[in-house]
Parts: C-alpha cells; sequence; structure tokens
C-alpha cells in the first residue's frame, strides 16, 4: 500500500509530476487544503489547521473523509501527529511524505529527524520525503541497494546518528569499514550506474538522492 502525506510547504515545491497512484491521500494542516486544490481527493486530514483561515478549513472538513483536529499548543508538530496518524492506520504502508521541506528551518529540522524518534523508528524504512529537486530515504543497518530515481544525478549518504562500518560501493566515492564517529553528509556522491551499494553495522543513515 502508498500513502501521500502532504503537509504545509508550498506545492511549487512538490516533486513535479505526481506520477505514482496511491491508495490514500492524507493532508496535514493547509496541505490538506493544497491536496484539495491540486485535484487530490483527501482521505484524512490532520492538524490544528491554525494556518487556514474559517472559510478554508470549512472547506477542507467538508471535502474531506474524515479530519482529525487537535489543539493549537500541543507537544508534537503537525507533521508528527499526521505521520503518527498514518502509521496508526497503515503500520505496513510505503509512505510518501511530501510538502515538509523549503520552509522554516525548524520544521525542515524537525522533519529530517523524524527517523531518529523511537516511536517512529520502526517505520523509518517505509519513509520517503520528496520535493522538487530531493528524494530522502532512511536505512537501518544492513547491506542496501539504492536505485538511482529519473533525473536525480547526485547522491549523499546523511549519518543522521554515529555509525559503524560504513561501507560505499558502485558510487563515484566509495568508503571501506568507515567508522563515523558524529552526525556526517557524505555528500555530492553520484551514481555509476543506476544502482549503488552500501551498508553498515550500527545506527541510522538517510541517503538522499537530489539534482541541481
Amino acid at each position: 500500500m502508498k500513502i501521500l502525506l502532504a503537509a504545509g510547504g508550498n506545492p511549487e515545491n512538490w516533486p513535479q509530476p505526481l506520477l505514482t497512484k496511491y491508495d490514500a491521500y492524507i493532508g496535514i494542516d493547509r496541505g490538506a487544503l493544497y491536496l484539495l486544490q491540486a485535484g487530490y481527493p483527501v482521505d484524512l486530514a490532520v492538524g490544528d489547521f491554525d494556518s487556514l483561515s474559517n472559510e478554508e478549513q470549512e472547506e477542507v472538513f467538508a471535502k474531506a473523509k474524515e479530519y482529525a483536529r487537535s489543539p493549537a499548543e500541543k507537544d508534537d508538530t503537525d507533521t508528527q501527529l499526521g505521520i503518527l496518524k498514518t502509521f496508526e492506520r497503515y503500520p505496513q504502508a510505503e509512505v510518501t511524505l511530501i510538502g515538509a521541506t523549503g520552509g522554516r528551518l525548524d520544521h525542515l529540522l524537525a522533519n529530517l529527524w523524524l527517523g531518529l524518534e523511537p516511536r517512529f523508528k520502526p517505520f523509518a524504512h517505509q519513509l520517503i520525503i520528496r520535493d522538487r529537486q530531493n528524494y530522502l530515504a532512511y536505512y537501518l543497518p544492513g547491506k542496501h541497494i539504492v536505485r538511482q530515481v529519473p533525473s536525480m544525478k547526485y547522491l549523499a549518504y546523511c549519518c543522521l546518528t554515529p555509525v559503524s562500518a560504513l561501507t560505499l560501493k558502485g558510487s563515484k566515492y566509495v568508503l571501506e569499514n568507515k567508522a563515523v564517529e558524529y552526525p556526517t553528509s557524505y555528500a555530492s556522491n553520484e551514481f555509476l550506474s543506476d544502482t549503488a551499494e552500501f551498508s553498515f553495522s550500527d545506527g541510522m543513515i538517510a541517503v538522499i538522492q537530489s539534482k541541481d
């Protein structure tokens, strides 16, 4: 099952076009309105909706199949709440999050670190963050093959934690059994073919494919 989760970032930064057919569409706060304006259904709208006018709120509540409204003052960001609701309902799904980048830096960092939260870590390998220029996927320890997303030239291995025995193969720059002692981004690597390989034994890595 594939789920599209739209946060409230500017839709001009969405990946274009959204070719994938999704089984469910979930909007987070203003992201629900953006989905409707783009012609997509909204199966669930989540958030405090404080970024919407009264008229916009009424439109979302009337057109969404279901909505879950939270208090404006809460422990979670709207995006965290959306991720939580999504994996509660669809624990086996592949979830693509859009509208989560390109705005406030504090929100960007909170979204990047989602995979590190203990409640989300079991689902991290199922979460993809996308925008017009980037495709981010989380990886837990093991051996992995990265398949190049069409038009994405660059490859970055972002160690979100200390990482043990990092090995990179099949890319322009390689590593062998590297101990990474602090969060580090091995950026601006490149594919040599349509796949690259990497492995590590401890920690968490976000692999980012990107283009100019």
